[in-house]
């Protein structure tokens, strides 16, 4: 994975290294690696947050305070968002599955092979859901 400099990172954003090592200090966050010899190095998601953080404190003018903010709220429900979207393609891929009839055998082909191979399937609460299709 390639990374960056502070240097490097300087020139991208056009925000001075002495800025970029505040924030690093006032935005729990940021916090980039360093080589052996104490160097930092940002990681391309290194590098996306901070000029999202630029965009949003300096070109916004919102403040480093109010950008901190909205990235930590951005960074913990666009996670959820994403969970929330994958389980709702996921129920719909059941219900297809339901209602093509395809259901019943593909869950007896998977029961069968789980239980060959010794695997939990559920932990119990959700195995009574299922009971109708054995």
């Amino acid at each position: 994975m390639p990374y960056l400099s502070i240097g490097q990172l300087e020139k991208l954003l056009s925000v001075p290294a002495s800025t970029l090592r505040f924030w690093e200090k006032s935005v729990p966050f940021l916090t980039p690696l360093r080589t052996k010899s104490g160097r930092r190095t940002y990681s391309l998601s290194e590098v996306a947050l901070i000029a999202r953080l630029k965009h949003l404190a300096l070109d916004r003018k919102f403040g480093l305070r109010r950008a901190q903010r909205l990235l930590e709220f951005e960074m913990l429900y666009e996670d959820q968002d994403y969970r929330a979207n994958i389980k709702a393609l996921r129920d719909g891929i059941l219900l297809l599955m339901m209602e093509s009839g395809q259901w019943q055998q593909a869950y007896r082909d998977f029961t069968v092979n789980a239980k060959k191979s010794g695997k939990e399937l559920f932990d119990g609460a959700e195995d009574q859901a299922f009971d109708g299709f054995h």
